[in-house]
């Protein structure tokens, strides 16, 4: 059985930040805290990548995320493939591993993700998914960690600061060709953005979900994360994935299995998409939660007093 309750009201998740050099709304991340996202090692590793100079490396476990070792960069790429392997086969047999179990080395990531940078662009991105009722929560998300603050063009050829396919832009709506780009206009990508995730994303999601016995609320966390994976890898590809793990007791169980599980064209890169997601509201969280206001309070407040008088 699904559901299909929402609110269509995210204004109790929305929270204004006053801070000199950030102010302005943002979609709240205590429940990413309560519901002990935060707690999870893949999204501390990954938020500690986004902190991590590009000179410096973590050894880490593939499948846990679990980090071995920090490393200078220069002292790794010393070491020629003989002494490399050696090194992984060091940690395996230190940690009772199988031979094909995978060790990563991950770079640093802190000069691709600019928080604050992109912070600014937080309200106007929540503001323009409101706008075409899609929960903004979305818009918070995917400027977060896709191409932040940067109007970088992806080596698969997405560009803007929703990273759009070009045919995907074409299909909502933008215009998309040797003359004009319309992936660069904030306005017009959010637009494009919005009505992707709430024409196809979310009405895909719902579907795999469906087919596959899930109940969920669309404004859980895990039914959130597990429409970002639509986004980022095509429902064809979910739904791959989906059919590939036998069913779990929740889905917050099913966002951790996709995490450890390929199918046709979902691989690493989808793995990791929504524990980037996680890491990203993660440090905006650190950032922000001491001088956070839930909107939705003081609008309470003021509709007493208004009643008072």
């Amino acid at each position: 059985m699904s559901s299909n309750a929402q609110s269509r009201n995210w204004d109790e998740e929305l929270s204004m930040v006053n801070q000199p050099e950030l102010y302005g709304i943002i979609v709240s991340t205590h429940k990413l805290v309560e519901d002990k996202w935060a707690e999870l090692p893949q999204t501390q590793f990954w938020a500690n990548i986004m902190r991590l100079a590009p000179d410096s490396c973590l050894v880490n476990i593939a499948s846990s995320r679990t980090v071995i070792e920090k490393k200078a960069l220069r002292d790794w790429n010393r070491m020629n493939d003989f002494q490399k392997e050696a090194y992984k086969d060091s940690v395996r047999c230190a940690y009772n591993m199988d031979s094909t179990d995978k060790i990563y080395v991950t770079t640093g990531k802190k000069d691709f993700y600019r928080f604050k940078e992109v912070y600014p662009s937080l309200t106007k991105g929540i503001l323009a998914f409101e706008e075409n009722n899609v929960d903004p929560w979305y818009a918070q998300a995917i400027l977060l960690i896709e191409s932040p603050a940067q109007l970088k063009k992806s080596s698969a050829g997405a560009y803007g600061p929703f990273q759009l396919m070009p045919g995907v832009a074409r299909a909502q709506g933008l215009t998309v060709n040797r003359y004009t780009d319309e992936r660069s206009s904030f306005e017009r990508s959010a637009y494009a953005a919005s009505r992707l995730i709430k024409t196809v994303c979310i009405p895909s999601a719902k579907q795999i979900l469906t087919e596959n016995n899930y109940t969920f609320n669309e404004n859980d966390w895990w039914f959130r994360l597990f429409v970002l994976h639509v986004y980022h890898a095509g429902a064809g590809n979910v739904r791959a994935v989906v059919e590939k793990i036998s069913h779990t007791q929740s889905g917050e169980e099913l966002i951790r299995q996709m995490w450890q599980t390929k199918a046709a064209q979902f691989g690493n890169n989808s793995q990791n998409y929504s524990q980037l997601a996680l890491a990203a509201q993660y440090i905006i969280h650190e950032m922000t939660s001491k001088t956070c206001t839930n909107i939705f309070d003081c609008q309470e407040e003021e509709e007493v007093q208004a009643q008072a008088f």
